[in-house]
């Protein structure tokens, strides 16, 4: 395994993996754990399950890029997904896109070059009700309401984090 991920990552990776390699299913288990405890599935990951698990790492990535909840990048501190399934589209949902990424600095599908924010374009997030619907660290905002306050809070975040940097 490469050495490009600091201790207590691979730490994480080998505990993960160590803890669900007998469990019926151990992939998936083993994948989130690690996605819960990095942000993310480094390759290294993939690798060092392969060679634990006697699976190749081409199926394991495989199911890695398969399910959309899982991410081989490292996300930002703060994760933002704005849906633009139909419901949301057709209520705005490109142009509140647009203003997240304008306030953030992260490109879509990215994370900002501060680490702070990542953007994800997603598909029906099931709130169809609500639309246009935007998830900020796993809280679900049904922007028609909510817009200000969802600009509030990605200015407090910036706010927060530049207290935090002085």
């Amino acid at each position: 395994m490469d050495k490009k991920l600091n201790e207590n990552s691979l730490e994480i990776i080998n505990n993960a993996i160590m803890a669900n390699k007998d469990a019926r299913g151990p992939v998936k288990l083993i994948l989130h754990e690690i996605q819960a405890k990095l942000g993310y599935i480094p390759f290294e990951a993939m690798e060092k399950m392969s060679e634990v698990l006697g699976i190749p790492a081409a199926k394991i990535y495989g199911v890695v890029t398969f399910y959309s909840q899982f991410t081989t990048e490292p996300k930002g501190k703060h994760v933002i997904g704005v849906c633009l399934g139909t419901a949301c589209y057709v209520n705005g949902s490109q142009t509140i896109l647009d203003l997240l990424v304008e306030m953030t600095g992260s490109p879509v599908n990215g994370t900002s070059e501060d680490g702070l924010f990542s953007i994800d374009a997603t598909r029906c997030m099931g709130a169809c009700g609500l639309a246009p619907v935007v998830s900020v660290d796993g809280t679900v905002y049904g922007c028609t309401n909510q817009l200000e306050e969802l600009k509030m809070l990605i200015l407090d975040y910036k706010k927060e984090e530049m207290l935090n940097a002085a």
